[in-house]
Formats: C-alpha cells, sequence, structure tokens
C-alpha cells in the first residue's frame, strides 16, 4: 500500500458557515493514530453537537521535534508527516462524521495551531471546538500565541489520566465526556518496536500498514 498523495480534504459549505453548529478540531501528531482518538473524536462531537469532527495531523509537531528551537521539546524522532497523514486517514474512513485535513502537513515550517484557527475563521467558520488533552492543557503557555487560540476557539479538554483534576474557570474550556481509554501513542511504538501485539488498540487498517511500511520497529521510532 503506498502513501496516498497528501491533499487537502476541503470542508463544504455547511461547515463553514459562522452562523453554523460547532466544528470540532482534533490536532496532534497521530503517531500512530490509535483507538483512544477516534473516541474522543466521537464523544468530542456528539457532547457539542457536531455534525463533523475534523482531524488536524500535524506536519511539523515543533513541541516534540524541537523544530523551533526558541522553546524547549521533547526532540524525539516523529514519523514522516505522510505516513502520519495515511494513518489517520485509514484510522477515520469508516466514519462518516469524520474529515482529515491536510492542511498543517502542507504548510512549510512548524505546525502552529493558531494558524490554522485563523485560516478556518477567514474561511467563514467562527464555531470552532478544538480537542486537546490536559496535559497540552498544561503546556498551552508555551504555543504560539495561547491567548489568541482561546480568542478564536473553546477548548475541549480530555483527562489524560483517570482522576485528574481539572481546575476551570473559563467560559471558553469545557471537559469532554468521555470514558477513560488508557492507550497512547507512545505505547503502541514501543509495543511494536518490542514485538508485542497492537490488535484492539488500533484499527485494523492501521495495523497493517504500521507492518507494511515497517514502522516503529526501532525503539527510537
Amino acid at each position: 500500500m503506498a502513501v496516498q498523495g497528501i491533499r487537502h480534504n476541503a470542508l463544504d459549505a455547511s461547515v463553514n458557515s459562522p452562523s453554523g453548529p460547532p466544528l470540532v478540531l482534533v490536532g496532534g501528531t497521530f503517531d500512530p493514530p490509535h483507538l483512544g482518538h477516534l473516541v474522543l473524536a466521537e464523544c468530542a462531537r456528539v457532547q457539542f453537537g457536531a455534525p463533523f469532527a475534523v482531524f488536524l495531523p500535524a506536519g511539523d509537531p515543533w513541541r516534540k521535534t524541537g523544530s523551533a528551537t526558541s522553546r524547549p521539546a521533547s526532540g524525539r524522532t516523529v514519523s514522516a508527516a505522510g505516513h502520519r497523514l495515511e494513518l489517520t486517514r485509514l484510522a477515520t474512513c469508516d466514519n462518516t462524521r469524520f474529515r482529515v485535513d491536510d492542511r498543517e502537513v502542507r504548510r512549510h515550517g512548524p505546525s502552529y495551531i493558531v494558524d490554522t484557527l485563523e485560516e478556518l475563521h477567514r474561511e467563514g467558520q467562527g464555531n470552532l471546538v478544538f480537542v486537546i488533552g490536559s496535559d497540552a492543557l498544561e503546556d498551552l503557555p508555551n504555543w504560539k500565541a495561547p491567548d489568541r487560540i482561546r480568542e478564536l476557539a473553546t477548548l475541549a479538554v480530555a483527562r489524560k489520566s483517570p482522576g485528574t483534576q481539572l481546575a476551570v474557570h473559563d467560559s471558553q474550556i469545557a471537559i469532554v465526556d468521555m470514558p477513560f481509554i488508557g492507550i497512547s501513542s507512545t505505547e503502541i511504538r514501543a509495543r511494536v518496536a518490542a514485538g508485542r501485539p497492537i490488535r484492539y488498540l488500533v484499527p485494523a487498517a492501521v495495523e497493517a500498514y504500521i507492518a507494511e511500511h515497517s514502522l516503529y520497529r526501532s525503539p527510537a521510532d
């Protein structure tokens, strides 16, 4: 299975309406996408009454790659954007309420969500819900233009571990009502590197793609 050509999945006019229903955005590295991502997206979509949940794979997730050297990052190796984009498409293809938008992959340089939110507003979408994990919320002050992000979108926060207490005193922040799913991309990469199964942790098509392209075989991947 070859990596499909990168293409922009344009949002239709019914979605890009400032007076229309919310648009749920699920950003991330998706290295790889797993069932937790899908449950999160669907729960957020239903909770906020959105017709679609849009996955936004980061082209250059600078907080992980260290590409924006003025700020700290994990500096780990991230899989090629083309692979991560295709994995995201495979993971979401059987849900007609899911969309994949590749604008951050096509955009050169570090991927800043504020740039994507600004673009969507210019395209006429003024009712945005941006889904992030509780760990990302804590890291938000290190992101580009964090105050502007909060102006452009409601933040929907997913607890990263059971029992996580979130003190939310901001009308622009909501908690996603979802069951705790104890799966992480880090764990999946480690399991593949160790030769352990990932069946039922990721969609079957994602599992097959990872095997076909020999992804995550090295612990450093």
